[in-house]
């Protein structure tokens, strides 16, 4: 649950620094939470949390 808690947190600062610096329009970013309040309702859900799953394992492993 910390993982997807901390993901959270990080795309939501990453929206909020593309609105203020990067020119994403808040109307943009509302659709793209919606698109994936959507997403999360289809059957493609399974798929990208997978994905989203490795992706994260594979950070984790990386030592600097």
């Amino acid at each position: 649950m910390s993982i997807t808690v901390s993901l959270v947190v990080v795309l939501a600062v990453m929206v909020w620094l593309l609105i203020r610096k990067g020119g994403l329009k808040a109307g943009h970013a509302i659709a793209a939470v919606l698109l994936g309040f959507y997403l999360h309702d289809s059957s493609l859900a399974p798929s990208i949390s997978r994905v989203v799953q490795s992706v994260v394992e594979t950070i984790s492993e990386i030592r600097i």
